[in-house]
Parts: structure tokens; C-alpha cells; sequence
């Protein structure tokens, strides 16, 4: 069994939320959110042909929540629910690993910085990989949405993170 597992950042993610309370809960819900994704230098060649792509995949490292990773639990209550779920049925930021995912908007591209919308990101955050996102790849027309199903979920849309108490 592996005992580590090392990345390094291939760029930096900025965005206007310096704090969780007051980022989006999800992107899709904040049309309007803006960021850039700075790629470093050194991997700016990869970046051949990503204009093509309206939208991209984001994996990063929750950076703010290196400090918690050893608290985190293997069920939590997720925001805007009164009810806990196992940590992989859900997208909290303390997890075992602390590696976030995000589909953004792709408005242009400037040498090796990345104009982004519709992003739930805090500003500095590390960026691992990007790839774009291919709908005839990436959309599952008949997955499941579990517990999230719940039609009472639906307000939750355009809520930021404002009313986050962790």
C-alpha cells in the first residue's frame, strides 16, 4: 500500500473570495462569479488548443484546509442540510484527501492566464490538473443524484456561503 502521494500545483486559482462564507456553494449557481487560473511557465505550453473549450475541469488542493485535515469525520451535516451524510456522498471541503473539483466557464485566454466564470473557488487556492470539459465524456444523462434529489434542496441555488458556520 502506498504510503504518500506527492502533486505539485501547476498554477494558482485567483478569485474576488478570500473567505468560504462568502463563495458561492456551487458555480453553476453564480453565473457572474469571475477568476483567473494562472498557469505557471513551465506548463503554459500545455495549454495549446484549450481555447476551443467553453468549460474546463478544475482539481485542486483546499489549501485552507490543511490545517483540519485530521478533523475531518467520515459523515458531516453539508451545508443547508439538517441531516449527515458519508463524506463521499457529499462535497465538503474536509475530507481525507483535500482535493476540490470544479467545472468552470471559459471566457479567453491570455498567454498563461485563464479567464474563468461561474467559479466557487477561494482566491489562491493551488491548481493540480485542468482538462476540458467534453459534454459526450463527461455528462452521465442518466446518472442519480442520491439524497441531493430532494426537491427542497432547490432554494439553495445562488445562496453563497455566507451562512457556513464551519
Amino acid at each position: 500500500m502506498l504510503e504518500k502521494v506527492t502533486y505539485k500545483p501547476i498554477g494558482i486559482i485567483h478569485t474576488g473570495f478570500r473567505d468560504k462564507r462568502n463563495a458561492p456553494i456551487q458555480g453553476v449557481f453564480a453565473k457572474d462569479a469571475k477568476g483567473v487560473v494562472e498557469v505557471f511557465p513551465e506548463y503554459a505550453e500545455g495549454l495549446k488548443d484549450i481555447k476551443g473549450f467553453s468549460h474546463l475541469i478544475l482539481l485542486y488542493h483546499f489549501h485552507l484546509a490543511d490545517a483540519d485535515t485530521e478533523s475531518y469525520s467520515l459523515t458531516s451535516k453539508p451545508f443547508l442540510e439538517d441531516e449527515e451524510h458519508g463524506i463521499f456522498s457529499i462535497r465538503h471541503f474536509k475530507r481525507p484527501n483535500p482535493i476540490g473539483l470544479s467545472v468552470v466557464r471559459l471566457e479567453s485566454v491570455r498567454g498563461n492566464r485563464l479567464e474563468i466564470r461561474e467559479v466557487d473557488i477561494l482566491d489562491g487556492t493551488p491548481l493540480l490538473d485542468l482538462k476540458p470539459f467534453v459534454p459526450r465524456f463527461d455528462n452521465r444523462l442518466e446518472a442519480k443524484t442520491g439524497w441531493l434529489a430532494n426537491p427542497n434542496l432547490d432554494w439553495a441555488k445562488g445562496e453563497s456561503g455566507k451562512h457556513r458556520s464551519e
